[in-house]
């Protein structure tokens, strides 16, 4: 990673960083409340088929990451030269490493929390979860860059067409809507990770099973979600006005939305399993959210409201790394409290927040105190100037 002094603010639009920030104070929200117990229904991912609030904050950012994607691939001309081909293959690989790194801190801070010796915690590899949300990004980011830099621009929406209609009938044919180690993606995950490096879950029925939800077969739709982002990056560059860009977003995000809604019924909106039609409708209600904070901050300059967002929308994978950090450290980090041991995490939620405030609305509170901190380390680094990309 390089940290650069100041961005060039004038040559981009604010609402793209504000749209980044409130996805990663979003997904830092929902990763953090006191209790997984007690977090209120628009706060909690669907169990399988369906969409919460939730369940927007990732592939927002997923779109966003489109389209700042064709933003960058601007000064290689979109050209597979040398330089472009391993700028995207170098930070592929740095930022799957730092979602595996991550993963492996919370390894760590587990066993030595557990009475495990250092050398015994750090050596878990047997059963370290090889994929994460960090892995997804970088391996969806890395193909569809390549793709976008290999193939013509125009030819861009006949990939997205059969990688999404392409992963449908992998699907149908493959149990994929059954949530069950039967399920084809979950086939995939065991037989090239093994079971033990994969992501349990609890199925309706209470039946905990080895199911990835970032796995390697469900990439295949997150590569479609980047393209379709680096589309609107180009309508957004080749549109100067303001007005027209909103025009152009507003329809475009509604046509996306209202096709993954409509199709839902033969293939369900699952985020678990990256259906097609969770693809159409989440980057088209990010499109239309895009367009919304356009014409507010952009075209009616009314961004006070936003500075907030901007100090994680500048520096997003490190908040998010910071947020991850901390989240291990609070969790695991156990002292003393009246003759008993209790981690910084329960301390706060249980002993400081959830007598007086309730269950649901002190664990709220909780998730919204560790958003304020890792605002305060993002704040910090963008008071300073420090921008850290990769």
């Amino acid at each position: 990673m390089n940290a650069i002094s100041t961005p060039q603010q004038n040559s981009r639009l604010l609402s793209l960083d504000i749209l980044r920030g409130i996805t990663i104070a979003g997904m830092i929200m929902v990763n953090n409340p006191g209790s997984w117990s007690y977090a209120y229904a628009p706060l909690r991912h669907a169990h399988w088929h369906g969409l919460t609030p939730t369940d927007l904050v990732f592939p927002f950012f997923m779109f966003i990451m489109g389209v700042s994607t064709f933003l960058s691939m601007r000064k290689f001309n979109f050209e597979p030269s040398g330089a472009a081909i391993w700028k995207i293959v170098r930070r592929t690989i740095l930022i799957f490493v730092i979602g595996l790194a991550l993963g492996w801190f919370g390894q760590l801070t587990r066993g030595l929390a557990s009475g495990e010796p250092f050398g015994v915690a750090a050596t878990h590899f047997d059963t370290l979860r090889i994929l994460g949300v960090l892995q997804r990004l970088a391996l969806a980011y890395g193909f569809a860059a390549l793709i976008a830099v290999l193939m013509k621009s125009k030819l861009l929406a006949w990939v997205i067409g059969i990688l999404l209609v392409g992963y449908y009938l992998i699907l149908r044919f493959g149990k994929g809507f059954e949530m069950s180690e039967e399920n084809i993606i979950a086939v995939v995950d065991q037989t090239l990770l093994g079971t033990t490096h994969m992501y349990k879950d609890t199925t309706p029925e209470g039946v905990r099973i080895a199911f990835e939800p970032e796995g390697l077969l469900s990439t295949i739709p997150s590569i479609a979600h980047v393209l379709i982002g680096f589309l609107f990056g180009k309508l957004i560059v080749e549109h100067r006005d303001n007005h027209t860009r909103v025009e152009k977003l507003l329809i475009w995000g509604t046509i996306l939305a209202f096709s993954g809604l409509l199709l839902q019924y033969g293939f369900p909106i699952n985020k678990k399993i990256w259906s097609s039609t969770f693809v159409l409708v989440t980057t088209g209600f990010a499109a239309q959210l895009l367009g919304l904070l356009i014409w507010i901050i952009d075209i009616h300059q009314k961004e006070k409201w936003s500075r907030f967002f901007h100090a994680f929308g500048v520096n997003p994978l490190i908040v998010y790394v910071f947020a991850g950090v901390l989240a291990n450290l609070v969790s695991n980090i156990r002292f003393s409290y009246l003759g008993e041991s209790v981690s910084l995490k329960s301390f706060a939620y249980e002993v400081l927040l959830r007598p007086w405030a309730g269950d649901y609305f002190g664990s709220l509170l909780y998730a919204l105190l560790f958003i304020t901190v890792c605002w305060l380390f993002g704040y910090i680094l963008y008071k300073k100037n420090i921008y850290i990309k990769l």
